[in-house]
C-alpha cells in the first residue's frame, strides 16, 4: 500500500483522531505493511508490546487464555496501548486467512513524539477526550 493511503487508514484509528494531515503522513511514514500467512501468530499473550496493527486484509482471531474472544477485520487495529507504554501483550492475535497489515513500531512513534511537540500535545487532547467518553459511559 502507498504511503499517502496509509494515512487515510490511520485516520480511521481512535487514538490518531483528530490529527492534522501533516501528523498523520509523520505517522504513516513510520508503517510498514507486513503480509502473514493463514495460522501465523501476529503478537502473542504475554510478549512486550512494541507494535501497532491496522488490519488492510485478511480476517485474525483474538486469544486470551487459550479461549477465543473476538474477531479483528479489514480497518480494525489493535496494540495502540502498547504503543503508548510497552506493557506486555494481553492477548494473542493470530490470522485465521492470509492478512496484510501495517504496523508502527514504538521506539520510532516515541522519537516522533519527543520531535514534535505538537503532534505530543495533539496525541494528549485525544487520549484525555477518550478517558472522560469512557468515564461518562462508565457513570451511566
Amino acid at each position: 500500500m502507498v504511503k499517502h493511503k496509509l494515512d487515510m487508514v490511520l485516520a480511521s484509528v481512535p487514538l490518531f483522531e483528530g490529527l492534522s494531515k501533516r501528523h498523520l503522513k509523520q505517522i504513516a511514514a513510520l508503517a510498514t505493511v507486513d503480509h502473514y500467512m493463514e495460522g501465523a501468530t501476529i503478537v502473542k499473550e504475554g510478549d512486550p508490546g512494541d507494535s501497532f496493527f491496522v488490519v488492510l486484509s485478511g480476517q485474525a482471531k483474538v486469544v486470551v487464555k487459550k479461549r477465543t474472544v473476538n474477531r479483528i477485520l479489514p480497518g480494525d487495529h489493535f496494540g495502540e496501548i502498547s504503543l503508548l507504554d510497552g506493557e506486555p501483550r494481553s492477548a494473542s492475535v493470530i490470522s485465521e486467512t492470509p492478512m496484510i497489515v501495517t504496523s508502527i513500531g514504538r521506539k520510532g512513534f516515541e522519537r516522533l513524539l519527543r520531535d514534535d511537540p505538537v503532534l505530543s500535545m495533539a496525541m494528549l487532547r485525544t487520549l484525555a477526550k477518550r478517558l472522560r467518553s469512557v468515564r461518562k459511559d462508565a457513570g451511566k
